[in-house]
């Protein structure tokens, strides 16, 4: 972090040709697509709140406080001295100075307290915004939010939960939630036998007797995110099979769940906030919706909280690319500041088209979230699993093309690179991973002919903007036509499907560098995927100058 008046006149040499550091800067406000994005899909409401957010997660405290955060990473404590069980993630001061932080800043709850247009893209382009300073702080926010679309279907199970986290504020404190200021959420699916096969789960839900949708569960969870919340969804094997159940962290009586807490996860990245593996030891827990219908019900949560992983990879990509140009603007090498190099230039332009395109693509995902009919929810569902899958698929490989934009100091950990980089691949792995994704495309496709209706729709809005965008519609909308769509392509439909949206969200929206730039380099059958290699004509200046 900076520091006042470092200096600069040691003993053997002076040090020079430094660039300065990037902080004290509004994250939002030094990002022209963003806030374009923001103002196009949602209005001046959400800029003025993007604005105040991007100010604060700018600056020197909680850019340390991001760092602090995961340097001093969660700890368990299973027992007390006396060794009666805790079951007890404990934290460093900074994360919960940044749970406060967002909660004030209603990204858990925005979505579903505001009555303007575009509030699902107010959570989404705000968890982004605050990714930038810390991200792994943005899991329990992001669950608690997605718990919502779950639990609203119950009110007579989730009214009192629901009247706490809505308009709630940041309260760790473990006790019941009528004595609470706030509340956050979790979820418990996954177990060792099946992982994402959810089916296969083995925990039993075992009804009590004479009391209407109360059960106490017996098995584990090998992952556990944000052990500490109030509550959990989870899946568990009731005598009518796989069902959901909201278990929480303290019974109404005030007594500890029967969660215990065997062990966090020692993770490569995402380091602030706690993974855990849990036990299940007669907890109670209640019941949501009707038995055997489990995942039809926890699956609103996993649809909302995929919009969550877009705006945190949003959020890594943005850092990323703003401390690489601010290194090479302010870094000379052969008689010329980096960002003036020819081939370094080619490089920035190349990332700023991804990031353009990213941003088009997660607003107007996070847009159809809004949607009141059946059309636009459909695209909803399509959609997210097309942006999930893609954008957290580049995201390792730009945030490392970021990295060797600063040479050898930003593989150093007194910068947020590695961190950064140790982040880039959580959000492709969580929530369902490639092949999961790309499946549930296909499943989409096939299940929901509203949901191809509404891709062509939306790939239509852009038709005559540009030839090359046009020929490779035609060519993705005729192999969807097949009967059946082989799964060996699975992952071809998901990538092409992105990059259609995003070529045809930018012709719509962006600048005519941007849009024919992208269109020219990423729809060529020859594209490798690499950064700095950029079609002849490109115009570099204009794509550069949206981002100094």
């Amino acid at each position: 972090m900076p520091r006042f008046a470092p200096s600069t006149f040691l003993e053997t040499h002076e040090v020079t040709n430094q660039p300065g550091e990037f902080s004290g800067v509004n994250l939002y406000l030094t990002d022209r697509a963003l806030r374009e994005a923001v103002l196009r899909e949602a209005g001046p409401w959400l800029d003025r709140r993007m604005a105040a957010l991007g100010a604060i997660v700018g600056s020197e405290d909680v850019l340390e406080w991001g760092e602090l955060a995961n340097r001093h990473p969660p700890e368990l404590v299973a027992f007390d001295r006396y060794g009666r069980r805790l079951d007890e993630a404990r934290f460093h001061p900074a994360y919960h100075q940044l749970m406060a932080l967002a909660m004030d800043h209603k990204i858990h709850d925005l979505a579903w307290t505001a009555t303007e247009p575009g509030r699902h893209l107010g959570h989404m382009a705000l968890l982004a915004l605050f990714t930038q300073a810390e991200a792994g702080t943005m899991c329990p926010i992001n669950m608690t939010y997605a718990s919502v679309a779950a639990l609203k279907a119950f009110p007579d199970v989730a009214k009192p939960w629901l009247d706490v986290l809505l308009g709630g504020k940041y309260d760790p404190a473990l006790r019941p939630i009528g004595e609470k200021k706030g509340v956050t959420l979790g979820m418990a699916m996954t177990e060792k036998q099946g992982g994402s096969d959810v089916r296969s789960n083995a925990t039993r839900a075992i009804p009590v007797a004479g009391e209407n949708g109360i059960y106490r569960l017996v098995g584990h969870k090998f992952f556990c995110s944000a052990p500490m919340s109030d509550g959990f969804l989870t899946l568990a094997q009731a005598p009518g099979g796989l069902t959901c159940f909201l278990v929480p962290r303290i019974t109404p009586d005030g007594a500890r769940n029967g969660i215990q807490l065997m062990r966090l996860k020692d993770k490569l990245g995402n380091r602030s906030n706690a993974s855990s593996e849990i036990e299940y030891h007669d907890a109670l827990a209640f019941r949501l919706g009707v038995e055997g219908r489990g995942v039809s019900v926890i699956i609103d949560m996993v649809h909302h909280t995929r919009l969550g992983t877009m705006g945190s990879t949003l959020g890594l990509m943005r850092m990323a690319f703003a401390q690489a140009v601010n290194h090479v603007k302010g870094r000379r090498a052969f008689q010329r500041n980096l960002i003036d190099q020819p081939l370094m230039r080619a490089v920035i332009a190349d990332l700023a088209l991804d990031y353009e395109a990213a941003v088009v693509l997660a607003a107007r995902v996070a847009r159809s979230f809004d949607g009141e009919d059946e059309t636009e929810r459909a695209f909803a569902r399509l959609a997210v699993a097309v942006g999930k899958y893609w954008l957290t698929k580049r995201n390792p490989n730009f945030i490392y093309e970021c990295m060797e934009c600063h040479g050898g100091v930003g593989y150093v950990e007194e910068t947020p690179m590695p961190r950064l980089f140790r982040e880039s691949p959580v959000n492709a792995i969580w929530e369902g991973s490639g092949n999961v994704i790309a499946l549930d495309i296909l499943r989409t496709l096939q299940r929901e002919p509203r949901a191809l209706e509404a891709l062509k729709s939306e790939l239509d809005k852009a038709r005559g903007g540009d030839a090359r965008l046009d020929a490779a519609i035609a060519e993705l909308l005729g192999e969807l036509q097949r009967p059946a769509l082989p799964e060996t392509r699975a992952r071809w439909f998901a990538e092409r499907m992105a990059l259609l949206l995003q070529g045809s969200l930018l012709v719509q929206h962006a600048p005519t560098a941007i849009a024919e730039a992208f269109c020219g380099s990423r729809l060529k059958s020859a594209w490798t995927g690499s950064y700095g290699i950029l079609p002849d004509g490109t115009k570099i200046d204009a794509i550069i100058d949206r981002q100094v």
